[in-house]
């Protein structure tokens, strides 16, 4: 049987950020693989659960424990956009395998942007980490979310949002 791409992968994770996008939240997706297969898919939901921790990566993490138990040796996650450091620090915390993300995020990410949770030696586990994968894609959304948000009935934008 052919793997499938990092693309392939993250195309699916994209479709779990349009599902965000249709719930009015941030078009964030997240899926996890374990034998080249899907064991979990999860996006962000913030804004209906009222729980600002209800990050995609997060809830596919804790989706993804409750079939295979804590650890997840073995499997890769893919998000649309870089990990924040709560969803960096649940990635190690888990023993993920790999990570792989789409859109980078200057003012969040902990994969690289602002800080590089992934790749700290002093901690006891450092997944494998593969970014940029699909990142115009992965930023379109996003950057079609808030322009939407700033967009008043009127067509005017605002630069706050």
């Amino acid at each position: 049987m052919k793997a499938h791409s990092d693309e392939h992968w993250m195309r699916i994770a994209l479709e779990e950020a349009e599902k965000a996008f249709q719930d009015d939240e941030v078009p964030v997706g997240a899926i996890i693989i374990m034998d080249g297969k899907i064991i979990s898919r999860a996006h962000n939901s913030t804004e209906s659960s009222k729980d600002g921790l209800a990050h995609a990566e997060k809830c596919a993490i804790e989706l993804a424990q409750k079939k295979v138990g804590k650890w997840l040796s073995g499997c890769t996650l893919y998000a649309t956009l870089e990990p924040c450091t709560m969803c960096a620090g649940a990635i190690v915390l888990s023993r993920m395998d790999r990570v792989v993300f789409g859109a980078f995020d200057e003012k969040n990410g902990a994969c690289g942007s602002l800080y590089n949770i992934l790749y700290d030696t002093r901690l006891n586990h450092n997944p494998e980490l593969k970014s940029g994968v699909m990142a115009s894609e992965c930023g379109a959304i996003l950057k079609e979310f808030f322009h939407k948000k700033r967009t008043n009935k009127n067509g005017e934008v605002s630069e706050l949002a």
